[in-house]
């Protein structure tokens, strides 16, 4: 097996990725190693923006996300039957021409 050299500017490249995805160097060398650096760093960086995100209150679990689609879903469903939905129209069954 060949022995991996890093420079030292790419050494503290990847101690800082690994500082910011909460993993250590080795861990994170195989991630560096398959995708690149400017791809790991992206994919932390989309992460920690994510959880930020999720952590302010601003996002929905993914049940209260479904429960939001099917109401929505029902309502509409609801008023296009009624008829109360003047974007629709019934056709009648069978044109003659």
């Amino acid at each position: 097996m060949r022995q991996l050299a890093l420079t030292t500017a790419q050494q503290r490249r990847l101690e800082r990725l690994a500082r910011e995805a909460r993993r250590t160097p080795k861990a994170m060398l195989q991630f560096v190693l398959r995708d690149g650096f400017e791809a790991c760093e992206e994919d932390v960086r989309e992460n920690l923006a994510a959880d930020a995100e999720f952590a302010s209150g601003k996002s929905l679990t993914h049940k209260e996300a479904i429960r939001r689609a099917r109401s929505a879903i029902e309502s509409h469903a609801r008023r296009h039957r009624q008829g109360l939905d003047g974007r629709h129209e019934r056709l009648p069954l069978s044109r003659t021409r």
